[in-house]
């Protein structure tokens, strides 16, 4: 018997899968992702597709994928098709949208749909979150450069200064919606798929390498 500690084999199944809230601490910032967008009415901020059809096929809530952008745009994700990765393998984007893993083109198609009220969300919610301290120890990232959450100084904002702290988030979302079109138009499927099979000739080559 290996007097290692072992992890689990990949391949087996379990019986009792556990739970994605286990997999996520109570202060993770993710929580307040998640509050935050299950506040809003989406249908009043301009949201296609809000509610649901009555017939056709099921689509995914609007919710769900804003939470996938709100997500990036803190993270700096920076195309559908990472974001589609990310739903597949973070456990945090697991638990935000319910292990659900929209394909990279639904993802794409929603921010040609949605984009002036992705960009109103994004504001509000790190305007929301500077203002109740949420962001008071983190600090937002606006085009590689850091800028604080809250003024530690006295937190006495003028008019003035907060209109500037808002354009500044607005043009960083605008940017990051921007990158995430220039990335997506960069990615063909084909390309893709090539260096899928490269890795997978790599693999095997690396294994006979090995075993030689």
């Amino acid at each position: 018997m290996s007097r290692f500690i072992e992890g689990l084999d990949r391949s087996q199944a379990t019986l009792f899968p556990e739970r994605l809230e286990d997999w996520i601490d109570e202060d993770n910032p993710v929580r307040v992702i998640d509050a935050f967008i299950d506040a809003l009415e989406l249908s009043g901020l301009g949201f296609a597709r809000a509610k649901a059809a009555e017939t056709g096929r099921p689509g995914y809530h609007p919710a769900v994928v804003l939470k996938l952008y709100v997500y990036g745009y803190l993270n700096r994700v920076q195309s559908s098709r990472r974001l589609e990765r990310e739903a597949g393998r973070n456990v945090e984007v697991m638990w935000l949208t319910g292990r659900l893993v929209p394909d990279h083109k639904t993802i794409a198609d929603f921010r040609k749909d949605n984009g002036a009220a992705i960009s109103k969300v994004c504001s509000q919610f790190v305007e929301l979150c500077r203002q109740i301290g949420l962001l008071s120890v983190a600090s937002v990232a606006i085009d590689g450069s850091k800028f604080k959450a809250v003024n530690n100084r006295n937190r006495n904002f003028t008019k003035a200064k907060m209109s500037r702290r808002m354009q500044q988030i607005d043009e960083s979302v605008v940017r990051y919606l921007q990158q995430l079109d220039s990335a997506d138009r960069q990615e063909p499927t084909a390309a893709i798929s090539a260096r899928v099979e490269r890795l997978h000739d790599k693999i095997g080559k690396l294994r006979e390498e090995m075993g030689g």
